[in-house]
């Protein structure tokens, strides 16, 4: 499960990112309410853990805004501000789920697997990634390829599960530095290219056809390719 969380609060963005990593998940945190619409319109998460109360722009418009616009991602807003007409009001605007503050992580995490198992119509779906025989389990952190199990590190799992979820799109070096590394910038490093390596020797190591693919000067590629 890939996380949005949208919060301004320091404290509390760090204890749900960590408590979402722990768990096995990815989580990304923004504190701007501008930034974390431009985040939700244009990449690919799987639920947000939205703050009502943000600088710039508001949990409510954010919502607001994600709706009109068909976007459906499952919305975990959290507030306050938790008297019945204040979490009317955001359920009414589009959250899928209000949670007052103080919580406990136990409640959040429970709270985002029940909206995407209602999403979804079962947690199969949701906690399974496939390309061609390739088959990632995100519950049990599993990963097979043909029915055989791969060994795979923290860091890359992270990373094939990214680009598991953009099978057969190219994607960029500066897209795998900030979706698994939390870089916004160029550390200048071969970092990824180590990890492409060792991914593809896991992969595609003594098979007939190859998944991982480098797109000369653009980027990276899974997925079956004629």
């Amino acid at each position: 499960m890939r996380v949005l969380i949208v919060e301004d609060d320091p404290v509390i963005a760090n204890f749900v990112s960590k408590g979402l990593r722990e768990a096995g998940h990815n989580a990304d945190a923004l504190a701007s309410g501008v930034d974390g619409l431009h985040r939700a319109q244009h990449e690919s998460y799987d639920a947000i853990v939205l703050d009502r109360m943000l600088p710039g722009l508001d949990g409510i418009e954010i919502v607001r805004r994600l709706r009109a616009d068909g976007n459906r991602i499952p919305v975990l807003m959290l507030s306050s501000l938790a008297e019945v007409e204040q979490r009317v009001e955001g359920l009414r605007h589009g959250a899928d789920d209000y949670l007052a503050k103080p919580f406990a992580f136990v409640e959040v995490l429970a709270r985002l697997e029940a909206l995407l198992r209602r999403q979804s119509g079962s947690a199969a779906e949701v906690t399974r990634l496939r390309v061609a025989d390739l088959e990632m389990d995100l519950l049990k952190r599993r990963v097979r390829r043909g029915g055989q199990l791969i060994e795979l590190q923290p860091r890359e799992f992270r990373l094939l599960e990214y680009l598991m979820r953009h099978a057969d799109q190219v994607v960029t070096r500066t897209m795998l530095l900030e979706a698994v590394w939390d870089y916004h910038f160029d550390p200048q490093t071969n970092v990824i290219d180590v990890h492409i390596s060792r991914l593809r020797q896991k992969l595609d190591r003594d098979r007939d056809t190859a998944l991982l693919h480098t797109v000369r000067g653009s980027g990276y590629l899974l997925g079956l390719r004629s």
